[in-house]
């Protein structure tokens, strides 16, 4: 079993920054690959990013590319985003989730454990 807590969010100006944190349990990195995912109010849940273990290898959905960084810290089994110049309609919960293949891609289907999610909040 894996367990993914999410951490870091919260209300943020529009233009500010705002970094959220997933630690895993347990020791989960190696061939996994691990991706951020959001839910805008009222609706279904979108990609944001992705990183394998290693970090050698990013995605990013468009909406976000340039203003977000995803990163991973092998020792601290955490995956990180962190957020640049965000928008009001960056507004959702984010997730983090684990894919069990050391590939990144964007389709929620393909990640197999997810956490709880955090919610951010931008003001304009």
């Amino acid at each position: 079993q894996v367990h993914l807590v999410e951490s870091g969010g919260g209300l943020v100006q529009a233009g500010g920054s705002l970094r959220l944190s997933c630690p895993a349990s347990g020791r989960i990195f190696g061939s996994y690959a691990m991706g951020w995912f959001r839910q805008p109010p009222g609706k279904g849940r979108v990609f944001a990013a992705a990183i394998t273990w290693s970090g050698s290898n990013t995605k990013y959905a468009d909406s976000v590319k340039g203003r977000f960084t995803i990163s991973s810290d092998y020792a601290k089994n955490t995956v990180y985003l962190q957020m640049n110049s965000p928008k009001p309609e960056d507004t959702a919960v984010y997730y983090c989730a684990r894919r069990r293949l050391s590939t990144v891609v964007a389709g929620a289907g393909d990640y197999d454990y997810w956490g709880q999610g955090t919610q951010v909040t931008v003001s304009s």
